[in-house]
C-alpha cells in the first residue's frame, strides 16, 4: 500500500479525538480527510484543526468520501452502528475503549469487522505507556511466573471536574450512551488487562454506587472482582478520588514476583528484593508510540496489532463488563460465558 491512507472520523464527542489529531502530523503517508458529527461546534473545531471536509451525518461522509479507514470517536452506543457501516464498506476501524456500550453491540462490531476482513483496533490509552508495555512484555516472558492476580484502579475527581468537554461529559454521564457511568468508563481497563494476561474469568462479582455525585444518573464508584480457576483479579473505578496518587497503576502478581507500573516507572519485587527495585524501561519502538501511529502501521502490515488493542481482547472485556453490571444490579455473582437470554440490555 504505497498511497497515503485516507482516514475519516465518525463522531467527535469523545475528547480523545483531540489527542489523536495532535499526533496526526507525526504519522507519514496518512491524511485525515473528513470528519462527521451532528454538532456544529465540533464541525467548526474540526475545520480549525485542518480537516477540509466536514459532515453532520457519518453516513453522508461514508457515501461521499473516498476512505481507507475510520476513527470512531463518538459515544459508546452510536459508535456501534458507525463501525458496522464502515466495516460493510471495507474500511479499517479504530474505536475508543471499551468498544461499545453493551456486549451485544461489541459482538456485532467484531463480527462485522471479521466478515469484512478489516482491522478492528480498540484504543486503550494506557497501551501507549512505556512502563505498561514493558510490564506486559516481561509478564509474557515469565518474569513474575504464573500470574494469579491482576489489579488495576482508574480514578480521578470526575469528568466534569477534570475539565472534560460538555460534549464528552454529556454522554459519559448517560447510562444509555455510555453503558453505565464510572464502571464502564474505568473498570474496562482492568477487565481488558486481566483478560489479556489470564483469559476469561469464570465468575464476576461487582458493586457500584453513587457515593458523592448525587446529581448524576449513573454510578460514580465501582469495584469488579474477576475469578478464574487459578487467579482472582480486581478492577476499580472512581469519579470521586482527590488526586491521582493511587490511580493508573497496574499491578501484576505472579508466583515468582510482582510488577507495578507507576507514573512512567516500573518496579519489580521477588524473594531477593522484598520491597522492590526499579526496572529499566526501554524506549517505545516506532509503530507503538501512540494510537494513530499504531493503527496506520498495522494497516500497512509494518507491525502486528498489539494484543491489548485487539478486537478479541476488547470483546472479552465487554462480556466481563456486562456480567459485572448484571452482578451490580442483582447483588449476585454472575457466571461466564453469559447465556444469550442474560444479555437483556440490547445493542
Amino acid at each position: 500500500m504505497s498511497k497515503a491512507l485516507r482516514i475519516g472520523i465518525l463522531g467527535m464527542t469523545h475528547d480523545h479525538v483531540w489527542d489523536v489529531l495532535r499526533h496526526a502530523h507525526e504519522v507519514a503517508d496518512m491524511q485525515i480527510v473528513a470528519a462527521a458529527d451532528p454538532s456544529e461546534e465540533l464541525r467548526t473545531a474540526a475545520t480549525n484543526a485542518g480537516i477540509k471536509k466536514v459532515f453532520a451525518d457519518y453516513l453522508e461522509l461514508l457515501n461521499k468520501t473516498e476512505l481507507d479507514a475510520v476513527l470512531v470517536m463518538g459515544d459508546n452506543m452510536t459508535g456501534v452502528d458507525a463501525a458496522i457501516a464502515a466495516a460493510k464498506r471495507g474500511l479499517h476501524i479504530m474505536t475508543e475503549k471499551p468498544m461499545a456500550s453493551t456486549y451485544a453491540g461489541a459482538l456485532a462490531m467484531y463480527q462485522a469487522a471479521k466478515s469484512a476482513g478489516v482491522v478492528m483496533m480498540v484504543n486503550w490509552p494506557f497501551a501507549w505507556r512505556a512502563d505498561v508495555q514493558h510490564a506486559i512484555a516481561l509478564t509474557k516472558r515469565g518474569k513474575v511466573g504464573n500470574v494469579f492476580s491482576v489489579n488495576y484502579r482508574a480514578a480521578h475527581c470526575g469528568p466534569r471536574e477534570l475539565g472534560c468537554s460538555p460534549h464528552f461529559v454529556g454522554w459519559l454521564y448517560d447510562p444509555t450512551l455510555n453503558g453505565a457511568g464510572a464502571f464502564m468508563d474505568y473498570c474496562c481497563y482492568g477487565a481488558a488487562l486481566d483478560c489479556m494476561l489470564v483469559g476469561m474469568p469464570s465468575r464476576v462479582t461487582a458493586v457500584a454506587g453513587r457515593l458523592r455525585k448525587t446529581d448524576l444518573p449513573a454510578e460514580d464508584n465501582a469495584v469488579m472482582i474477576m475469578q478464574h480457576q487459578n487467579a482472582i483479579s480486581t478492577s476499580t473505578a472512581s469519579w470521586t478520588q482527590i488526586g491521582h496518587m493511587t490511580s493508573y497503576e497496574p499491578i501484576i502478581y505472579g508466583d515468582k514476583g510482582t510488577l507495578k507500573a507507576s507514573q512512567g516507572k516500573l518496579y519489580f519485587s521477588d524473594a531477593e528484593n522484598d520491597l522492590g527495585v526499579q526496572v529499566r524501561v526501554p524506549k517505545i519502538a516506532p509503530g507503538y508510540r501512540h494510537a494513530l501511529e499504531h493503527f496506520v502501521a498495522v494497516i500497512r502490515q509494518e507491525v502486528p496489532l498489539l494484543e491489548l488493542c485487539s478486537g478479541e481482547v476488547a470483546l472479552m472485556a465487554q462480556e466481563v463488563l456486562e456480567a459485572g453490571l448484571i452482578s451490580a444490579n442483582t447483588n449476585m455473582t454472575v457466571s461466564l460465558p453469559l447465556p444469550p437470554h442474560a444479555m437483556v440490555r440490547g445493542g
